[in-house]
C-alpha cells in the first residue's frame, strides 16, 4: 500500500495533455456534500493529500485549506463558495472495474443553509456525489435538505461516517439514522476497528480484509486479517450487505438464491449496478483526516458512474419543442449547461461550464439557446479552486470554465449553433430576507450598484431591487449570514463602502377567496386621447404555485395586441404589491372581458386599466399576509431543554417533538422567521454556550390577523 501511495503522488509529473486526454470511462465528476462541520472540506483535503495534489494537508481550523480560499471562508471556518478541482487516482485493478489512471473532477459544497444555491447548482451538473455524515450524530437536518437535492437531480451517492474516532461515535445508530429518516436502502461496505479514541482502521467487507494506520499523518495503510475479535461481526455486516445488493445484478441474485458463496467479483458488480440505478447508498466509516481516505477514492472510481454510465442528455428541440437526447461522446454535437460564474479579479467574469457532449475550443462561437444569443468563447480554463489553469479544447464529461460569454448566466444552455438544444435550467428557493443598503459616501454610490450587479450575477439567491417609494435599495437572499458575506465582499474586493438597515422578514401578499375587478383609463387632452378599458378575475391558487394569468377574450372585445399590455400592467402592480408593499403570488388572474376605441386605444392604455381592474379585484378577494415559516432544530444537554422550548414558545413555535441522541437532546420545531432575530445569541445566553441552533426554510403560512394589522399600518397602504 505505501508503494501505491508512491506511485500516485509521481503521477502528477506527467504533462497536462497525457493527464487530460483520459477515456470517458475513467473520469468521475463528484462532489462531496453533507451538514454544517461534518467534515466534507477535511475530506476534500485528504483526497487532494492522497492523490498527490498537495504535500501537506491543509487544515479548516488553520485557514489552509485549498478549497477554501476565500478569506470569508478561512476566517469564519466554514465553506461559503463551491470550489472545484481535478486531481488524479491511480486504482489497481479490481473484480469490477479495470485499473489505471482516474480523473476526479471534485466539487466541495458548502454546508450552510444560506448558501444552498452553491449546492442546488452543484448536484445539477455532477455524476456522483460522496455524502459525509458525522458518526456522532448520523442525519442531521441539512443533510436531509442536501439528499433530498440529490434525489431530485437523480444524483449516485456513496455515504461515508466521518469522525467515528471521536466521544460519542455511534457507527450502528448513524446508520440506522440514514434508513429510517432518509429512507435510503443502504448498507455498510466497511466496518471500524475500534471505536472513539481507540479507532485505528476498518474492514472491508467486500473482500474481508482489514486495514490500519499507525497515525493520521501517515499515508500507508496495512493490509492484513480481520482481527479475531471482530470476524464474526464482519460476517454479520457482510451479509446484510450481500441481502442488499443481490437484487441489482442477474448472475449475483442466482448464486444467492442458489445458496452458493458469493466472491468479491459478484459483491462488487451488484454494488456498483445498485448504486449507478440510484437505487442502493453503500456507507464506509472513520476518521477522514487518515489514510483510509484511500479506500474512499477506491470505492469512488469503482462505485460511482463515468459519464457514459448514465443515460443520454435530453433537452428540447428549439425548432420543434420535442424532446432530443444526446450521447455524452465527443464526436456528439457539442452542448454544455453554465451553472456557475464568478467574477475573478485577474480575467474577470468567468462562466463554469459542464460539457455533457461534444467537445468545446477556445474562439469558437456557440449558441446560448437560453437567451437566443451568439456568444464566442475567450479562454477555456481548468479550475483548480482559485487557480486557473489554461486549456486550448474541452472534451464531452469535463467541467470547465469560460472567459468572455458575458450574457450566459447560470442555469443557461451552451450548443452548437447548427444543432441548438435546450437543457433543463437550475431552480432555486426564494429569498427570505431582506435589509436595505445605502453608500458610505456619494464616490461609492456607482460602485455600489456594479458591485451589487456583479454579486447577484454571481448568487441566483441574491436579489436587489429599488424601492420607489422611499429610494432604497433593497438586497435580499437566504439569510442573515449571506447578506452579512456579501456586504463583506463588497468591501474586500469591490473597495466599497456600505451602510446597511435592519434585516427585514420577506413577506408575501395573497387572496383567500375569489374576486373580480374593472379598470378602466380614460384620458382626452384634445388630441388623441387615451383608452382602456378591461375586467378581470382572480382566484387563489395553492401555496408554492405562483402566478398564472389566463386570456378568456372572446369575439374580438379586445384586440389581441393588447393583451400583453394588460398582462404586463397586472404583474407589475402585483409585483409591487396591494396590502402592505410586498409581492403577491399564489394567484390566478383571468381577463375575461373589455372594450377598446379604434383611435384612442393603447399598449400603455391597456396596461394602466389592466393594473387598476387587478387591484380592484384583489380588494375583493380577502388579501392576506404570508410569511416563511423556518424548520429550527436545537441541539441541546437536556438539563437546558426546558428553557429553550419555553423560549421557543415565545416565538410563535410550535414544538414539533424532541430525540435523544448520544448526550444531546435534539428539539424539533418550527417558527416564523419573524420572530427568530438574534436567535443564536438567545441561545448562546440562555445555555451558557452549550446548544447549537440550525434554521432553514420550510414553508409560508398566514400571519395572525392582529400582527398583519401592524405590518400594513407601518407600510402607510389602506387596506381595505
Amino acid at each position: 500500500m505505501a508503494a501505491q501511495v508512491t506511485k500516485k503522488k509521481a503521477a502528477m509529473v506527467m504533462t497536462v495533455t497525457k493527464d487530460r486526454v483520459v477515456p470517458l470511462e475513467k473520469i468521475r465528476n463528484i462532489g462531496i456534500i453533507a451538514h454544517i462541520d461534518a467534515g466534507k472540506t477535511t475530506t476534500t483535503e485528504r483526497i487532494l493529500f492522497e492523490t498527490g495534489k498537495t504535500y501537506k494537508q491543509g487544515s479548516v481550523d488553520e485557514g489552509t485549506t485549498v478549497t477554501d480560499w476565500m478569506e470569508q471562508e478561512r476566517e469564519r471556518g466554514i465553506t461559503i463558495v463551491s470550489a472545484a478541482i481535478t486531481t488524479f487516482w491511480d486504482l489497481k485493478k479490481t473484480s469490477n472495474i479495470s485499473g489505471g489512471h482516474y480523473r476526479v473532477n471534485i466539487i466541495d459544497t458548502p454546508g450552510h443553509i444560506d448558501f444552498t444555491a452553491e449546492v442546488e447548482r452543484s448536484l445539477r451538473v455532477l455524476d456522483g456525489a460522496v455524502m459525509v455524515f458525522d458518526g456522532r450524530t448520523g442525519v442531521e437536518s441539512q443533510s436531509e435538505t442536501v439528499w433530498r437535492q440529490a434525489d431530485r437531480y437523480k444524483v449516485p451517492r456513496i455515504c461515508i461516517l466521518n469522525k467515528l474516532n471521536l466521544i460519542g461515535a455511534d457507527f450502528e445508530g448513524s446508520i440506522k439514522s440514514i434508513r429510517d429518516r432518509l429512507g435510503a436502502n443502504a448498507a455498510a461496505i466497511q466496518i471500524p476497528i475500534g471505536i472513539e479514541h481507540s479507532l485505528n482502521g476498518v474492514i472491508d467487507l467486500t473482500i474481508m480484509k482489514a486495514y490500519t494506520y499507525e497515525s493520521v499523518e501517515s499515508n500507508i495503510l496495512d493490509e492484513r486479517e480481520i482481527p479475531a475479535e471482530l470476524i464474526e461481526k464482519a460476517k454479520e455486516y457482510r451479509n446484510i450487505l450481500i441481502e442488499k445488493v443481490a437484487e441489482f445484478d442477474d448472475q449475483t441474485l442466482s448464486k444467492y438464491l442458489d445458496g452458493r458463496q458469493l466472491d468479491e467479483v459478484d459483491i462488487k458488480r451488484a454494488i456498483r449496478e445498485g448504486v449507478v440505478k440510484g437505487k442502493f447508498f453503500p456507507i464506509l466509516g472513520g476518521d477522514n483526516r487518515t489514510a483510509t481516505v484511500q479506500l474512499l477514492l477506491d470505492a469512488v472510481v469503482e462505485f460511482l458512474p463515468s459519464p457514459i454510465d448514465l443515460e443520454d442528455v435530453e433537452g428540447t428541440n428549439l425548432s420543434t419543442g420535442e424532446v432530443v437526447k444526446r450521447k455524452r461522446e465527443n464526436k456528439e454535437s457539442f452542448s454544455a449547461l453554465a451553472f456557475k460564474v464568478i467574477t475573478d479579479p485577474h480575467v474577470g467574469r468567468l462562466v463554469y461550464l459542464r460539457i455533457y457532449s461534444g467537445t468545446l475550443k477556445s474562439g469558437q462561437e456557440v449558441y446560448n439557446s437560453s437567451k437566443r444569443v451568439y456568444q464566442r468563447i475567450g479562454k477555456l480554463v481548468l479550475m483548480h479552486a482559485d487557480q486557473r489553469e489554461l486549456i486550448e479544447e474541452a472534451f464531452s464529461g469535463e467541467i470547465v470554465a469560460a472567459v468572455g460569454i458575458k450574457d450566459t448566466t447560470t442555469g443557461n444552455t451552451l450548443c452548437t449553433p447548427e444543432n441548438p438544444i435546450l437543457l433543463e435550467s437550475i431552480t432555486f428557493p426564494d429569498p427570505v430576507i431582506s435589509l436595505a443598503i445605502e453608500p458610505a459616501t456619494k464616490q461609492d454610490l456607482e460602485k455600489m450598484g456594479m458591485a451589487l450587479k456583479k454579486l447577484s450575477d454571481e448568487d441566483p439567491t441574491f436579489k436587489i431591487k429599488t424601492n420607489f417609494e422611499t429610494g432604497q435599495t433593497i438586497i435580499s437572499g437566504m439569510g442573515e449570514l449571506q447578506l452579512e458575506v456579501l456586504v463583506d465582499r463588497m468591501k474586500r474586493e469591490f473597495n466599497v463602502d456600505a451602510k446597511t438597515g435592519a434585516p427585514q422578514v420577506a413577506y408575501k401578499e395573497t387572496i383567500k377567496v375569489k374576486g373580480q375587478g374593472e379598470g378602466k383609463y380614460i384620458r382626452q387632452t384634445g388630441g388623441r386621447g387615451q383608452y382602456g378599458h378591461c375586467y378581470l378575475r382572480v382566484e387563489p391558487k395553492n401555496r408554492g404555485e405562483g402566478f398564472e394569468f389566463v386570456n378568456k377574450i372572446k369575439g374580438g372585445s379586445i384586440p389581441s395586441e393588447f393583451i400583453p399590455a394588460i398582462e404586463k400592467g397586472v404583474r407589475e402592480k402585483l409585483e409591487n404589491g396591494i396590502l402592505a408593499g410586498f409581492p403577491m403570488v399564489d394567484i390566478k388572474v383571468e381577463l375575461f372581458d373589455g372594450t377598446y376605441h379604434d383611435v384612442d386605444s393603447s399598449e400603455i392604455a391597456f396596461k394602466i386599466a389592466g393594473s387598476l381592474a387587478v387591484e380592484q379585484a384583489v380588494r375583493e378577494a380577502q388579501m392576506v399576509l404570508i410569511e416563511p415559516i423556518m424548520k429550527v432544530e436545537v441541539s441541546t444537554p437536556a438539563d437546558f431543554m426546558g428553557d429553550i422550548i419555553g423560549d421557543l414558545s415565545s416565538r410563535r413555535a410550535q414544538i414539533q417533538g424532541t430525540e435523544d441522541k448520544g448526550t444531546m437532546t435534539i428539539i424539533n420545531a418550527l417558527a416564523p422567521l419573524s420572530e427568530l432575530s438574534g436567535y443564536a445569541t438567545v441561545l448562546r445566553s440562555i445555555t451558557q454556550g452549550r446548544a447549537t441552533p440550525y434554521v432553514e426554510p420550510s414553508h409560508y403560512e398566514e400571519v395572525p390577523k392582529n400582527i398583519q394589522d401592524q405590518i400594513v399600518a407601518k407600510s402607510g397602504k389602506a387596506a381595505n
